[in-house]
């Protein structure tokens, strides 16, 4: 994407957490800062108004939590459903539901199974894309509704885990790439 010193700058980072030798990125600080969250929101808006126009994207899913704060002002600029996907026990209607493995043990996520559509063509959003599981997951729930990821979001990713493989085929874009821990 463009110039994205203003959001490097943005980005906290805080050593050994969650445990020593992890380097956390923290998007809580872009989220303090107007002038760079809205500059993710526009650049958000370039990437995708095209598809958005097209018909290749036409529903917006977010994985919970922050994922939350970076679609909803999407779709609300392109007027298209927005779609929580959510951890498990979260959501008090019929779901589908999704696992995915962390570092110990598995976790999942759902979605209320009334909030997709069949054939919608959905762009899928997160903060941060470290390895792709959860979003791997959150693809696999769109798929039981008889909809599709056609594009994922990340404010951050973490290219040296290896997620564009394994998220592949869907494209995913990043507004910054870290390399390296």
């Amino acid at each position: 994407m463009q110039n994205n010193t203003i959001l490097d700058k943005a980005i906290r980072r805080i050593a050994d957490f969650p445990k020593p030798g992890i380097l956390f990125y923290d998007i809580t600080s872009v989220l303090t800062n107007p002038d760079v969250f809205h500059w993710t929101i526009l650049e958000a808006e370039k990437k995708y108004a095209p598809l958005v126009k097209s018909g290749n994207i036409n529903a917006v899913a977010a994985v919970e939590s922050r994922g939350f704060l970076f679609a909803s002002p999407l779709a609300l600029t392109f007027n298209l459903p927005l779609i929580l996907i959510r951890k498990k026990g979260k959501l008090p209607g019929d779901v589908f539901r999704a696992s995915y493995k962390l570092e110990y043990g598995e976790a999942e996520i759902e979605v209320h199974k009334a909030d997709l559509k069949k054939s919608q063509k959905i762009l899928l959003i997160d903060d941060l894309i470290a390895t792709g599981g959860t979003l791997d997951a959150g693809k696999r729930l769109v798929a039981q509704g008889g909809a599709e990821v056609t594009e994922i979001f990340g404010i951050i990713g973490l290219s040296f885990l290896g997620y564009k493989d394994f998220l592949s085929p869907t494209p995913v874009t990043t507004l910054i790439e870290y390399e390296s821990e």
